[in-house]
């Protein structure tokens, strides 16, 4: 009984999401990219320490303490670049030298924080400089994201950057596997479960190098990521963009004390999107609803799912507000 319930909520809120998004075919299943970074084999076989073992504060201890120096690093960028551009807590300079040589052919001129060629591939690209930033941004995304199709993911990430005036360094993290389309990864909580992890290590990893802690802007899905990671997460906001929900009854529940928002557009599909959760389907409470206690983004001037980013409308100017500080 219960596994035919299941399936009918998947199946209600599949057409839900299908007829808002003009009938697309539901998505098909995804299997999570989690572990170890690639090269990893190579990296234990040289003695070095096993990147699982390691939280982001003794990565960064190990690069200080038993490989310190400029020649020891390059010579680690060299030999193992797979592990070193993907280890959270290394210092950032290294982790664009080393993605730079296994996708700087893939990314020509940008600051490739992360890459995973696993699976649909990962990526996370640095807008601006971290180091040295007073104000960071991270864009979380939603669904169809991945190394191949970063396209509406960078537009958002630079259209934010200029909308703060060059003030916030933004980061395109598509460093999780998202849903494919509309289908049952998307109405579950699984892929957003190991994203939640990604994320939360990912965060750590900034505040071991020194980076300001950042504002969140978790776009469709991936404000399901934020909402699971936000109990453990390092961040000062966190904005629930076209949210399905974020996996909890209220912002208390989140249990955070990151300041909360959410924007909408009303002619957004995701607002006929039953916010339900049942027998593991669908994500709960939406987010702007009053009940739920986040601070309002203005978004009526939004347009559609993928329109909040758009240079001009309200919401734009709310999360730059947001990223730079200065919304109360």
């Amino acid at each position: 009984m219960r596994r035919f319930t299941r399936t009918l909520v998947a199946a209600a809120l599949t057409a839900t999401m299908v007829a808002g998004t003009a009938g697309w075919a539901s998505g098909n299943g995804q299997r999570a990219v989690t572990g170890a970074p690639v090269g990893t084999a190579a990296w234990r076989a040289d003695g070095l320490p096993d990147p699982e073992a390691l939280s982001p504060g003794q990565v960064r201890d190990f690069f200080r303490v038993r490989a310190p120096g400029a020649e020891r690093q390059r010579a680690l960028v060299a030999a193992h670049p797979g592990v070193v551009g993907n280890l959270d807590g290394a210092p950032l300079a290294l982790r664009y030298a080393a993605n730079a040589r296994t996708a700087g052919t893939r990314f020509p001129g940008q600051q490739i924080l992360a890459y995973d060629p696993r699976g649909r591939g990962q990526v996370v690209l640095a807008y601006g400089d971290l180091a040295r930033a007073a104000h960071v941004a991270v864009i979380v995304p939603g669904s169809d994201v991945d190394a191949g199709n970063l396209a509406s993911l960078t537009r958002k990430a630079t259209a934010l950057r200029a909308a703060t005036g060059g003030r916030t360094a933004v980061v395109a993290w598509a460093g999780y596997t998202t849903p494919v389309g509309v289908g049952l990864d998307a109405a579950s909580g699984d892929l957003a479960e190991a994203g939640a992890e990604r994320l939360v290590r990912f965060a750590d990893g900034l505040a071991a190098v020194g980076v300001a802690e950042p504002s969140l802007f978790c776009h469709s899905y991936g404000s399901v990521v934020c909402g699971l990671a936000a109990h453990r997460l390092r961040a000062r906001d966190l904005v629930a963009v076209a949210s399905p929900g974020m996996r909890a009854d209220d912002v208390t529940a989140l249990d955070t004390t990151a300041r909360v928002w959410a924007a909408k557009d009303p002619t957004d599909w995701i607002d006929r999107v039953p916010n339900v959760e049942f027998a593991g389907l669908g994500h709960g409470t939406d987010p702007t609803a009053p009940a739920f206690g986040a601070r309002r983004v203005p978004a009526g001037d939004a347009h559609g799912h993928d329109g909040y980013f758009a240079p001009g409308t309200a919401s734009l100017r709310a999360f730059a507000a947001i990223a730079n500080g200065e919304a109360r």
